[in-house]
């Protein structure tokens, strides 16, 4: 084991959801509800088509205005590869799976399956340590873009050191960045020569590093004041009651994070191990909306629009990215070299949401709250289509000539539209236009200030 709604991306996601109901009722091995999964989820639930090519691309997506672009710079920011449940959630599993061994009283065969059959493999060492299927995310991914930007992600970029490689210090993004950098050295032969990477949690952890952030929100309780009030809510209420109507056992036997433990439990037996796990039973698609509705809330209010703070913390990440960018178009100008052609940073969904949601992703026209569940069904809110794991989110700088540089988003290897640029070529605009748009971001958002527990009056 290796140490503001979007018209483009909201057909995307519906395209997605469609071909994911076609895939799991075609084939028994992938579970009715894989597309609720939130951040447990597998990449290829995003991207359906990689289930039968995982080394597929489509490079139709990429449509500069003139034949005369040439792609000059990535960034690519990417989450880490499938992994193992946290020691906290594999004590959560082994409470329910120890209750079903000896309380359930079904006669279902999917509950004698889990009684006779299922063993609970789980050990709270593993800890969110990465698994192979992790490994294998990173090395396809690394692939794929190789196949993408075939002129920035190519041998001699690499052997001359023009591709750069920044992770997090958890062990996961490293063993991802190392899956990385073996996707490409096996795709290329390369047995002579090894690449560095830095860790940098300044960039890749932010979070931990800013202080009114874990005082305000990570570390106060009432923070999730929604988030609570849902867990105990109707619609939370009804699952838990349906599951402990399946399972045969008292309700009262059932607690909160039970019903959680057993979605995880269904979750991450099909992103390890790729099954469609007896404990996936448990839940039907009604269920599973709720349960997805559940961990969205949950993001909102500690990762994305519900404080202020919580995507003015990647305020760090937000100006390395567009220096990178400014540094890459300034030389480009000037007839120079690109000295970075590509920078791969490797972190957590907890780093790509919070950068989402300062840029203007995913922002709907209400808050998600404990009460409005029934109204947010169409939201675009939703982390099982945004971050599942080697979520990344790619910005591609072109150099169209004349001075006309050209800027191009992608989620998950998708095109995306930067939130406020609806114009004709808004799925690649102007980079003028992009720094324009964020003016007031680029010319603030100073992590130091933003995240000082008592900022001084204006």
């Amino acid at each position: 084991m290796f140490l503001w709604k979007c018209p483009v991306f909201s057909f995307l996601i519906f395209t997605c959801c469609l071909l994911n109901d076609v895939n799991s009722e075609e084939n028994p091995d992938i579970p009715a509800i894989s597309q609720y999964f939130n951040t447990k989820g597998r990449y290829e639930e995003v991207n359906p088509y990689l289930i039968q090519d995982i080394l597929a691309v489509n490079r139709s997506i990429l449509q500069p205005p003139s034949a005369q672009c040439r792609q000059i710079h990535l960034t690519a920011i990417i989450r880490h590869g499938t992994r193992y449940p946290t020691s906290k959630n594999v004590k959560k599993m082994q409470k329910l799976y120890e209750l079903v061994k000896s309380s359930a009283s079904g006669n279902e065969s999917w509950l004698r399956e889990i009684q006779t059959q299922w063993t609970m493999w789980y050990t709270e060492d593993m800890d969110g340590r990465l698994v192979q299927k992790g490994v294998n995310d990173h090395k396809h991914l690394a692939v794929r873009l190789s196949k993408l930007f075939p002129s920035l992600v190519s041998e001699e970029k690499l052997r001359g050191g023009f591709i750069k490689f920044i992770t997090s210090s958890k062990h996961r993004c490293v063993n991802s960045t190392l899956s990385f950098k073996a996707g490409l050295t096996e795709l290329w032969e390369i047995t002579d020569e090894e690449f560095d990477h830095a860790v940098n949690d300044a960039l890749m952890r932010f979070f931990d590093q800013c202080t009114r952030f874990v005082q305000e929100v990570d570390n106060n309780p009432s923070a999730l004041s929604e988030v609570d009030k849902f867990r105990q809510g109707p619609e939370m209420r009804r699952v838990t009651e349906k599951i402990a109507d399946r399972l045969g056992v008292p309700y009262s036997d059932i607690a909160q994070d039970m019903t959680e433990a057993a979605f995880y439990l269904c979750a991450y037996e099909f992103a390890i191990k790729a099954v469609n796990s007896p404990w996936c039973q448990l839940f039907d698609k009604d269920d599973a909306k709720v349960m997805d509705y559940a961990s969205d809330l949950r993001e909102f209010w500690t990762r994305g629009y519900g404080y202020d703070i919580n995507r003015k913390s990647s305020c760090i990440l937000f100006h390395d990215v567009f220096n990178r960018l400014n540094e890459a178009a300034n030389q480009s100008k000037a007839m120079q070299q690109v000295t970075e052609a590509v920078t791969v940073q490797i972190g957590h969904a907890d780093t790509l949401l919070p950068l989402l949601t300062l840029l203007g992703f995913f922002k709907d026209s209400e808050a998600l709250t404990s009460t409005n569940y029934a109204t947010q069904a169409q939201r675009s809110f939703r982390t099982s289509h945004m971050l599942p794991y080697a979520a990344n989110l790619l910005l591609v700088l072109y150099d169209c000539g004349g001075g006309d540089l050209r800027l191009q988003p992608l989620l998950n290897e998708k095109p995306v539209t930067f939130p406020g640029l609806t114009s004709q070529q808004a799925s690649m605009p102007r980079y003028q236009d992009v720094k324009d748009h964020y003016r007031e971001l680029l010319q603030g958002c100073d992590f130091e200030t933003e995240c000082r527990l008592f900022k001084s009056p204006a």
